[in-house]
């Protein structure tokens, strides 16, 4: 960048001696409230539509949230009309409370207490700018002036609260000191116990006190340290629930309200996929997965994000990012090799190992926790390595490569990537295995066969194999003994032109179930006369079948090559 960051003034941390919340752990969830459809909704280019904040609401209580910002009644027709469909319309379950946002002005708070009319459980939040910046630039008053408008607004508050409350709604206060991270800690902790006091909180009577990150101008660490001296110094914190509004400004607001949580606060306004003005508000579907990931129940849904996110996409008209954790397109999604064969290990180890636990490297949840187990993990381009290939042939085709096999498939997987210039499509790799493993009919074909199995009194397996070859025009008979299928086939082609491959490698299982399953068989073979390996793959019905099917695959390949 050009010379003039200097023109910038450095956020100066709050002094704090003795800090405890480095030492904390995150062991149960906040209290969740979203703010989707009032800063979430204002941030939008087109902002939702009745049906679209029903639809929106209504997914919202679906994940979970029992605490829900349905608007800024006072602002406009529109927003009050939508908060009057959700009380009439009886949208709102009894466990769920709505929360109506104000200015600490008065015909707005008096519009606002029109507008929350008959509803059963609200919260009123209302607020005003408390930062040095904004005093000096916006307001031009002193910190006296500033606290003023929060009291007042909060004795209007409450007195026109207490019909409302006999009447039998459940009204609950939140303040907000906006810009409270541009605010003085002291003249903070000064103004809220002011708001506490003027709302007659009580700690039976819990008054919310929401510290919003307005503008993320520091460290998350140094906020942290700001909430730890706050809540220090706060004499009404037991009348009080400690509440956090973060945006990401700085790219940060994940960490910052973490941190927040680690230093004592109980609360959290968030939306889905960060939506927000600016640079957005904080993630509530990541923050509630961090805590799944690490054993903690968030007490929210998001066990179908891809529901959750066509209705975000649809309603909001804003795109998740394919790298947004735990819901883009691609955060499941591997294409480096050394990325490949590390899940593909993991994958194996979950499958043997009998563990209870997830343990995949480079998933850090699994995907299948979210409603993603059917969209493909590894996907191949030319950065994929050769157990890319095999990962996909069994989880998409159920193809069991033998480990061996992995890199000769590997290589002609990546030869394909080379020249296309871009992904290959799974349908394309199993296209490539099958043309390159299985179609290898020529120029041997077995026409017919016919096995005869006996056994004798030490129960000895004797196999008689007779069958009929054609070799391009030439059909010939051969016929041969042993002690199985693929020894009495081998057998019988000694003394023909193909008797120069050695068996080397077998395996075999069912890629599909019930009792017609077909079954593949892989045979590896190398040539006596160059000494090179040839694998072949056989596909049958006939579990007899699929072996002498594969030798001739292989036998074919290596007369191909």
């Amino acid at each position: 960048m050009r010379p003039g960051s200097e023109k910038y003034i450095p956020f100066q941390p709050q002094p704090i001696q003795g800090r405890t919340w480095p030492d904390k752990a995150i062991t149960k969830a906040p209290v969740w409230c979203s703010v989707d459809l009032r800063d979430g909704n204002q941030a939008l280019i087109d902002p939702m539509n009745l049906s679209e904040k029903l639809e929106y609401f209504h997914t919202l209580v679906d994940i979970g949230v029992k605490e829900i910002e349905i608007g800024f009644p006072s602002a406009s027709e529109t927003e009050y009309e939508i908060c009057r469909e959700l009380i009439e319309g009886g949208h709102i379950p009894d466990d769920v409370t709505i929360q109506v946002l104000v200015q600490a002005r008065e015909h707005l708070i008096r519009k606002t207490f029109e507008a929350i009319e008959g509803a059963k459980n609200v919260i009123l939040h209302f607020y005003n700018s408390t930062s040095t910046l904004q005093r000096k630039v916006v307001f031009h008053m002193d910190c006296d002036g500033i606290t003023k408008i929060a009291t007042d607004a909060a004795d209007l508050i409450y007195e026109m609260s207490q019909p409302m409350i006999e009447a039998g709604m459940h009204l609950r206060f939140e303040y907000s000191p906006e810009s409270f991270m541009g605010t003085e800690m002291d003249y903070a902790v000064e103004i809220c116990q002011a708001v506490l006091d003027h709302l007659h909180a009580t700690p039976e009577d819990k008054v919310i006190l929401n510290l919003p990150t307005t503008v993320e101008n520091c460290m998350p660490n140094q906020f942290a340290d700001m909430l730890e001296y706050f809540i220090r110094r706060l004499p009404g914190r037991d009348c009080s629930i400690i509440s956090l509004h973060p945006h990401n400004d700085r790219g940060c607001g994940v960490a910052t309200t973490e941190m927040g949580l680690l230093a004592g606060a109980e609360r959290v306004e968030a939306t889905l996929f960060g939506n927000g003005e600016r640079t957005g508000n904080v993630d509530m579907v990541t923050l509630a997965m961090n805590m799944y990931t690490q054993g903690v129940d968030p007490g929210l849904d998001f066990s179908n994000i891809n529901k959750i996110k066509e209705m975000y996409e649809r309603c909001t008209k804003m795109p998740v990012g394919d790298r947004q954790p735990y819901a883009g397109k691609l955060v499941f999604t591997a294409f480096s090799g050394s990325h490949q064969d590390a899940i593909n290990k993991g994958v194996q180890y979950m499958k043997t190992s009998g563990t209870e636990h997830w343990e995949i490297p480079y998933l850090p949840i699994d995907p299948a926790d979210v409603g993603r187990e059917y969209e493909p993990i590894i996907r191949i381009n030319s950065q994929s390595g050769k157990g890319g290939a095999a990962y996909i042939m069994e989880h998409d085709f159920g193809f069991d490569l033998p480990k061996s096999m992995q890199p000769e498939f590997g290589h002609i997987v990546q030869v394909e990537t080379d020249k296309v210039g871009k992904e290959v499509a799974p349908a394309r790799i199993n296209e490539l295995f099958h043309q390159e493993y299985i179609e290898a009919k020529q120029p041997y074909q077995l026409l017919r066969h016919a096995f005869k199995e006996t056994v004798d009194a030490e129960g000895h397996s004797h196999v008689a194999f007779e069958g009929t070859l054609r070799h391009t025009d030439t059909v010939f008979e051969v016929a041969g003994e042993g002690n199985g299928p693929i020894d009495a086939f081998f057998n019988a082609i000694q003394g023909e032109k193909i008797d120069r491959f050695t068996f080397l490698d077998y395996a075999s299982h069912a890629i599909t179930d019930g009792s017609d399953s077909q079954g593949v068989a892989y045979i590896l073979l190398q040539d006596k006369r160059t000494g090179k390996r040839y694998w072949g793959v056989g596909l049958s019905h006939n579990i007899n079948l699929c072996p002498l099917r594969a030798i001739l695959a292989a036998i074919n390949r290596a007369k191909r090559a």
